[in-house]
């Protein structure tokens, strides 16, 4: 097989906004040999961005929030478009990703995160998306949380809550989270709790 490479050929922007889409023709190389024929794609772009899963080892609980998603309103019901989540948020010029993550939590949830562990980076959907992600997983105090979160500025409307971590995995389960980021580091918590707990508390 001939080196992996592709050509960008031509970019063009066709929508600008709070998020921009670029159009892109591009050329490729072919596992068999030779290239691809010109080809044209459209990229969502959004820059990169953290989530972080807040997790209380001492109460074995689950920071969750609630907020409305545009993506969502599709779906049958209305109030399936309020998803349930961990905090995540867009990195900033000059941030890194464990300042975002601290950043985001205060924001969103009201938290302060003590130790944190980087769990992976990945693309969410790399089929028609740059976006980026880095997830970590971060240590807090359950006891006081909770509450409507956001910044008025950005239009957030968070609801927070904590549960124990068998009942987050059950909402699991019942398929009542249904975004990805949130099921990648619900997972990871169930394969890591006894571990993380250990070494937490």
């Amino acid at each position: 097989m001939s080196q992996k490479a592709f050509k960008i050929l031509n970019e063009d922007m066709p929508f600008k906004g709070f998020f921009n889409v670029k159009k892109y023709t591009l050329q490729h190389t072919l596992y068999d040999g030779g290239w691809s024929e010109p080809v044209e794609r459209e990229v969502f772009h959004r820059g990169n961005c953290v989530a972080v899963l807040l997790y209380d080892p001492v109460l074995d609980e689950v920071i969750i929030i609630e907020q409305f998603r545009a993506g969502a309103i599709l779906k049958p019901e209305q109030e399936e478009a309020w998803l349930l989540e961990i905090v995540a948020g867009a990195m900033e010029d000059g941030e890194t990703a464990e300042q975002v993550a601290r950043r985001e939590a205060k924001e969103e949830a009201g938290c302060e995160i003590g130790e944190m562990i980087r769990i992976n980076q990945f693309f969410t959907s790399p089929g028609g998306t740059s976006e980026c992600l880095t997830l970590f997983c971060g240590k807090v105090d359950a006891s006081e949380v909770g509450g409507i979160h956001g910044l008025d500025h950005e239009d957030e409307d968070i609801k927070v809550t904590s549960h124990q971590f068998d009942e987050v995995w059950e909402l699991l389960q019942q398929e009542r989270i249904v975004s990805a980021i949130p099921i990648i580091a619900i997972q990871w918590l169930y394969i890591n709790r006894d571990k993380l707990r250990q070494r937490w508390t």
